[in-house]
């Protein structure tokens, strides 16, 4: 299969190329941008040609909104009238034609299914507009700090802010979620974590935003940790707080957004020194649930059709099994790679296999083992400090009906300092949106709606004044 594709893929180049000369058009060099319109969202497509010595050096593709930056690419041909790109990372070829010398009109094309895309000149190379990302200089101390957790022995590094002048502030240390993420949550050029830590900052509260592990300045190994190590990341967190002049020691909370949210009830009940928590979408469910709901909402929002959607949790939950009732880790990837190829791995090209491997490696990690079993509302019960559970109505990673959970599972414990608020038109990142797709987020420019970061803030000044 893998062969015969190649061979297509070369045929239709050589097609192309037999009617190319070696001419060049005028004002090659430099940035030429489009939009490729997919049923779920619009990619901004940039490619870049270069020279050297007057002539094409070099071909770079960039989609900001996904976090493709600079894949090189080959110019196949080129004339007057025309221009062949072919990208092997994405394994399509471009075919374009120059309508004038500032207007290409071309095709994505992989297995002879093309993406029609019109490309303009551009004098620079554009950028996402993220207007919320704080920008230097800031009216407060912005430290670069670094501290132990003694369990792990693992060194954490991220960035402290400090009201100016602050005696004895409240402050909150910020949980990410799932996944290897920066201090600033950074996705999709949004930096949520860096504009909770400015707003927060300016209205009288201190933030400590860190590195996951493996991530910046922060050492382990992500891919081999679970919520509990995390747990501990977090309350090291909390200790280094402690040393602060300027920081209340009394009044030091946690958020955590996603999985986050997870992570600071556990380390809550692991302390008494954590004042406080606010759960950012946080799950109140079991994992498995969480997930189930995840794909239901995420496929439907993106226009899939409800036989689609039911076979596609099918599979899922043929893997999850597999995953929670064989203990033998060998026959766990005997059988997923029956069930994920349907019996034909053995006779699969290579990157088909890899394919199949790499979704195996992902949902046998220690990490997914954990999450796929693990039920928060044990943990809930045992938090006994004020806790604040916010989550969008048309989150499709983590639905609103979660909120329901955590409150009946705090208060279960004897715990009636719990609130809970929905957002009507938010997403999981707390953006306003439309319909809450995943595809959504780098399309929006709104980074955190004020309104989500101002609730939060009056909640926690509220608590803290007690």
């Amino acid at each position: 299969m893998k062969n015969n594709s190649k061979i297509i893929l070369l045929s239709v180049v050589l097609l192309m190329l037999a009617t190319m000369t070696n001419a060049q058009p005028k004002n090659i060099f430099g940035y030429w941008v489009g939009k490729v319109d997919l049923p779920t969202a619009k990619f901004t497509t940039i490619f870049e040609i270069r020279k050297s010595a007057g002539k094409v050096d070099s071909v770079f593709l960039s989609i900001p909104e996904q976090g493709a930056q600079d894949l090189p690419g080959a110019l196949l041909g080129m004339n007057s009238d025309s221009i062949i790109i072919f990208h092997s990372q994405l394994n399509r070829i471009f075919y374009g034609e120059f309508l004038n010398d500032s207007t290409i009109k071309g095709d994505w094309k992989k297995n002879r299914i093309g993406i029609p895309i019109t490309l303009k000149k551009s004098a620079k190379k554009p950028e996402l507009l993220r207007p919320q990302t704080p920008v230097p200089p800031f009216p407060y101390p912005d430290e670069e700090v670094e501290y132990t957790n003694p369990e792990s022995g693992l060194k954490l590094a991220g960035t402290l802010t400090i009201p100016k002048n602050a005696k004895a502030c409240p402050a909150v240390l910020l949980i990410s979620g799932s996944g290897a993420q920066d201090r600033d949550e950074t996705i999709f050029e949004h930096k949520p974590f860096a504009v909770i830590a400015d707003y927060f900052t300016r209205n009288g509260i201190a933030t400590l935003r860190m590195d996951d592990r493996g991530v910046g300045g922060s050492e382990g190994d992500i891919a081999r940790s679970t919520s509990e190590d995390f747990a501990g990341d977090a309350l090291a967190g909390v200790e280094f707080l402690k040393s602060r002049k300027e920081i209340d020691p009394q009044k030091i909370g946690l958020i955590g957004h996603s999985e986050g949210g997870l992570i600071a009830p556990i380390a809550a009940i692991r302390s008494d020194e954590v004042a406080f928590i606010v759960m950012m979408a946080g799950p109140g469910m079991v994992g498995e649930q969480i997930l189930y709901e995840q794909n239901d909402l995420a496929l439907k929002a993106a226009g899939m059709p409800d036989y689609a959607i039911q076979q596609n949790r099918l599979v899922q939950k043929n893997i999850f099994d597999v995953v929670k009732n064989e203990p033998d880790s060998a026959k766990v990837v005997e059988q997923l790679r029956m069930k994920l190829s349907q019996g034909m791995y053995a006779g699969m090209n290579e990157q088909m296999q890899k394919a199949i491997d790499d979704k195996i490696a992902g949902v046998t990690s220690p990490w997914f083992r954990y999450f796929l079993t693990y039920d928060p509302k044990p943990t809930l019960a045992k938090v006994k400090c004020p806790v604040l559970a916010i989550n969008g109505r048309k989150d499709v990673q983590v639905p609103v009906s979660n909120l329901k959970a955590i409150y009946y599972a705090v208060q279960s414990g004897g715990n009636s300092q719990v609130d809970t608020i929905s957002f009507k038109n938010h997403n999981h990142l707390f953006q306003q949106c439309e319909s809450g797709a995943v595809g959504e987020y780098s399309q929006i420019e709104e980074t955190i709606d004020p309104v989500v970061l101002e609730t939060m803030k009056d909640w926690i000044l509220k608590i803290t004044a007690i």
